[in-house]
């Protein structure tokens, strides 16, 4: 039995919002005591999962095409890090399209990171972190970090993200089948809901189109088997042209969000991989 709702056809932004509220409940509860704590940064909204302010902290993205989601929606996914790395989150509401489209959720991005500046946190001690279209935007955000002339974070780290919202890669086609959580029908409102008449290939939109130069350490974990396995990769290359340290990790036989599933060994193993990461690169700042 598959771990998220199958395909069905999709129509209007309930429709896309409904199916996207159904992969949610697949991510189960968030373990029982973890500290949840509400706060904004800023003018933006959000929560603290795993307690506030430390020496190192996740700034986290959570998918749902842009249009859906929150930090509720994600607080069991976004809790698997925090305890994997023992570094706490804060978990971004970023505005929603249609309501409020391109580039309002990136604006909020850059926003929530310039505010954690300005309490005086190092950006060495920060990890952006995210998954699905939370993913792409990690490095949206990463990309207005850079161009404002800000200080970078410590590390990037993206889960199945959506990077290319051209939706241009193969395996768009090559595991439409496969893939039981996502199909090209559902990315394509989405995009159109979130774009309005923005060019697909804006890097800001579709960071698989940018320039990594000056970016920080970058990790980035896909299933081998879901549609969006290719924006992982053109992330990679994206790293690789631009020197940055890069590891892209594709599990054999793993479908979207696959660490997801608190009955998957390999999710296991992906967590302790980023958990790892993200320890290591903020590592400086906390010794």
């Amino acid at each position: 039995m598959p771990l998220w709702p199958t395909q069905s056809k999709l129509n209007t932004i309930e429709d896309v919002r409904a199916r996207y509220a159904q992969l949610f409940a697949g991510f189960g509860a968030a373990p029982a005591g973890l500290s949840i704590s509400s706060d904004r940064l800023g003018a933006i909204p959000g929560e603290w999962v795993g307690g506030g302010p430390a020496d190192r902290m996740i700034l986290y993205f959570h998918g749902g095409g842009l249009v859906a989601g929150s930090p509720e929606s994600h607080r069991p996914l976004v809790a698997k890090l925090v305890e994997a790395s023992g570094v706490p989150a804060f978990s971004v509401k970023y505005r929603l399209a249609p309501e409020c489209f391109f580039p309002a959720a990136v604006r909020d991005g850059i926003d929530a990171y310039r505010a954690l500046l300005a309490r005086g946190v190092s950006a060495s001690s920060i990890i952006l972190a995210g998954d699905e279209a939370g993913g792409g935007l990690v490095f949206s955000v990463a990309l207005a970090i850079r161009n404002a002339g800000l200080a970078m974070p410590g590390g990037l780290v993206a889960l199945s993200p959506w990077a290319d919202l051209s939706l241009s890669g193969l395996s768009m086609l090559h595991n439409r089948k496969s893939d039981a959580v996502m199909d090209w029908e559902n990315l394509f409102l989405c995009a159109r809901h979130y774009l309005r008449k923005t060019n697909p290939g804006d890097p800001y939109a579709s960071p698989a189109y940018a320039s990594f130069s000056g970016f920080p350490p970058i990790m980035v974990h896909a299933g081998a088997h879901e549609i969006l396995r290719d924006d992982a990769s053109k992330l990679g290359d994206r790293a690789a042209d631009a020197g940055v340290p890069v590891s892209v990790e594709i599990y054999d036989r793993q479908g979207h969000l696959f660490l997801a599933d608190a009955n998957c060994s390999v999710a296991k193993v992906s967590l302790s991989r980023l958990a790892q990461f993200i320890r290591a690169k903020t590592a400086m700042l906390a010794a």
